[in-house]
């Protein structure tokens, strides 16, 4: 027998039908019921149950007890990922369930990748954090510049609670849609969340959907994608003074 991290195991733990749609229905970052995730899966509460105890044994998912009720959400950032590139790849290659429905728009324009901005907003958003030297790639992966630190600071990112986390700060995401990088890690997370605060976005419920306001995106563009180096500083200080 070959040694290994065992991806056969792996692949038929996602493969499965309602396995894979109970997992993407997780993809919005939040925490279903059993019930919930049986509906998403189209099998009975039974049958859901059995498959979530396999996904919690191989650390897919994990289980959160309120009460008398039982949620469950995915694991860590590497499962969401690991999602988001499957996706990615499925659609690369013609794999597709179902045709184009009415929320397709809005899920290629802005949505949540388990919990960081994912979309065309969301590439753009990368795409500007590396013009203007806020981040910067080595290997292949996002690194926050010295400039960059400044920059998250000025807009009202607590980076030494971050960095306290296990969780690394920058990671690189591969856009299923889009197929480019967006950010993930404990900053891409943050982000999202200070979007949302500022106003400037808001999650549509049950869906992964982001919505942004017509301001919202207006200062998103141009606080991170379309500033150069000086003026990015002076915007970041006036949306503190906003807040």
């Amino acid at each position: 027998m070959k040694e290994g991290p065992d991806i056969a195991q792996l692949g038929a733990l996602i493969g499965d039908p309602a396995r894979a749609n109970m997992l993407t229905a997780l993809m919005a970052g939040g925490a279903l019921t059993a019930s919930e995730l049986a509906a998403e899966a189209g099998v009975t509460v039974q049958t859901a149950s059995s498959h979530l105890k396999k996904l919690e044994s191989a650390d897919l998912l994990i289980q959160r007890k309120q009460g008398r009720h039982r949620y469950f959400a995915l694991a860590d950032d590497d499962v969401g990922a690991l999602l988001e590139t499957m996706m990615g790849l499925a659609a690369r290659r013609g794999l597709t369930r179902t045709r184009t429905g009415p929320k397709d728009p809005a899920l290629r324009k802005a949505r949540v990748c388990y919990n960081h901005l994912a979309g065309e907003l969301g590439v753009e958003l990368y795409g500007g954090l590396l013009a203007s030297g806020t981040l910067e790639e080595v290997d292949g992966e996002p690194v926050l510049t010295d400039a960059g630190r400044e920059r998250m600071v000025q807009f009202g990112i607590d980076l030494a609670a971050l960095e306290t986390q296990r969780r690394p700060l920058c990671r690189s995401c591969l856009d299923w849609s889009a197929r480019r990088t967006h950010l993930a890690g404990s900053l891409g997370q943050t982000l999202l969340s200070r979007f949302e605060s500022l106003g400037w976005a808001r999650r549509e419920a049950a869906s992964r959907v982001v919505h942004f306001t017509e301001r919202g995106e207006t200062e998103l563009l141009a606080t991170f994608c379309r500033q150069d180096q000086n003026s990015h500083g002076n915007r970041s200080q006036r949306i503190m003074r906003d807040t």
